[in-house]
């Protein structure tokens, strides 16, 4: 459908009646809104947004396993020496207690 198909308004009436307008493309109108009589912009109905809850819990089973709080510490110390270098080189403050 292009926009010569579509209902037109100038730039004049949308400001004056934005809220009407709003209206009507709330209730499923797409509006074309023209400036110089050439289309500058379309107003057009927004998707309602998914409010469905997710379920919890879809990659059980899956063999996803998350690390140890131990194995976290380690690539933690990992990460830290890859960026700052060795743990020996830090400075006191930055080492774990």
């Amino acid at each position: 459908m292009g926009s010569e198909d579509l209902e037109q308004v100038n730039m004049h009436e949308a400001k004056t009646h934005l809220s009407r307008l709003v209206e009507r493309v709330e209730g499923g109108a797409e509006i074309v809104i023209s400036r110089a009589g050439k289309p500058a912009a379309k107003l057009v109905p927004v998707e309602a947004p998914d409010l469905t809850r997710r379920k919890l819990g879809l990659w059980e089973g899956l063999g996803i396993e998350l690390p140890s709080d131990e194995e976290m510490a380690r690539l933690d110390k990992e990460i830290a020496e890859e960026f700052y270098g060795p743990e020996d080189e830090w400075p006191e403050d930055w080492k774990a207690k």
